[in-house]
């Protein structure tokens, strides 16, 4: 058995139980995407390790198995967790927890670089907090994907910004820059920037958005 793992994690996927565990994909601002089981239902003896819930943060304790399977992209299990913020709010919207699973499974499909996990796992945390709120979903998604596309070093102010007409130039500037409340681009305006920022992410970038 391998040194344990204590870091700060965001679940980000919850995939179907079996044999009375919990398969987690989780983001580390350390360590990146982490693969981790959990038991369904806590033992009395564990209380801290209580079922995660998607979206949560959490302060986690992780362990190898007895081959050590954990680490350098392994699966590693869940020894102690406790809750640091709960999303709860994502539920309520439709739209909010679609898009939220939509950023989630981004960073799942795409390995994040060393100097780019501190500020993924912020974006993760800001965007889920403004996903709980039900304003907006769309330009939260919208925002995420361009910045999560921006911290992982790819010129989208250079290349990609150039390529939009001025009025749209002008749109995506305030929908990055304007809080949620004071957001004024029509959802259709929102949905076809997203449209065109995915559609260049697909052909210019390496990412992986499907």
């Amino acid at each position: 058995m391998g040194p344990p793992l204590v870091t700060d994690a965001l679940v980000l996927q919850r995939h179907p139980p079996s044999e009375n565990f919990q398969r987690l994909a989780l983001f580390s601002p350390t360590e990146g995407n982490l693969a981790a089981l959990q038991r369904v239902v806590a033992r009395k003896s564990a209380p801290e390790a209580a079922p995660a819930d998607l979206f949560d943060e959490l302060h986690l304790r992780l362990e190898t198995g007895r081959q050590g399977t954990g680490g350098a992209g392994g699966l590693w299990f869940v020894k102690e967790s406790r809750l640091v913020a709960r999303h709860a709010g994502i539920g309520r919207s439709y739209d909010a927890l679609r898009l939220a699973c939509e950023l989630s499974a981004l960073v799942v499909r795409n390995p994040v670089s060393d100097e780019s996990l501190a500020p993924v796992y912020a974006l993760l945390r800001l965007a889920f907090a403004a996903f709980a709120t039900g304003v907006r979903p769309d330009i939260v998604a919208f925002k995420g994907l361009y910045c999560f596309a921006r911290d992982e070093g790819y010129p989208l102010k250079q290349d990609w910004l150039p390529t939009l007409p001025s009025a749209d130039r002008e749109t995506v500037a305030g929908l990055l820059a304007r809080p949620l409340a004071d957001q004024t681009a029509a959802p259709a305006e929102t949905a076809r920037l997203h449209r065109r920022l995915a559609d260049y992410l697909r052909a210019h970038t390496e990412l992986h958005l499907d």
